[in-house]
């Protein structure tokens, strides 16, 4: 019999990710992500299995919300559009995250780059910090205490 076949392995793509663009390159931007995020924890000697493990559980989560964008964007017939926008999100996500792994590094980054990094990292809080705060109450107490005093 002629004709196209396609194995379990290509029809579970086709049916999750549908014509999805630029996936591809996400998962290589993926890759090297781990791979330099390895490299700057063995630099750092704060190598944890942990840590990596969780690492690793977030990529896969990024994988499983471009499914569910893949899914709205059919239900809501947007050809594609919100699926599209979800892939190049995480993509400038990963090539930033590859960026600031290069910096920690010392590979050769652009200057204004690398400070711009600088600021965005002191600026940045950890998810679990933001949750107890919100759970305690004291980032809420804090504003008030600042509009007190003023």
């Amino acid at each position: 019999m002629g004709g196209v076949t396609l194995t379990n392995l290509e029809i579970a793509h086709m049916y999750l990710f549908g014509g999805v663009k630029f996936l591809h390159f996400l998962l290589i931007l993926m890759l090297l992500d781990i791979i330099t995020g390895i490299f700057k924890a063995a630099k750092n000697q704060n190598l944890w299995s942990r840590k990596s493990l969780f690492g690793y559980a977030r990529k896969l989560l990024v994988l499983i919300v471009i499914v569910v964008a893949n899914i709205m964007d059919q239900i809501l017939n947007l050809e594609g559009t919100l699926v599209y926008a979800t892939v190049i999100f995480y993509i400038a996500n990963e090539v930033l995250s590859i960026i600031e792994n290069m910096a920690e590094l010392e590979v050769l980054v652009p200057a204004n780059l690398a400070e711009k990094l600088k600021v965005i990292e002191s600026d940045k809080s950890t998810f679990s910090q933001e949750v107890k705060e919100e759970l305690v109450g004291t980032k809420v107490d804090d504003e008030l205490k600042e509009k007190e005093k003023s």
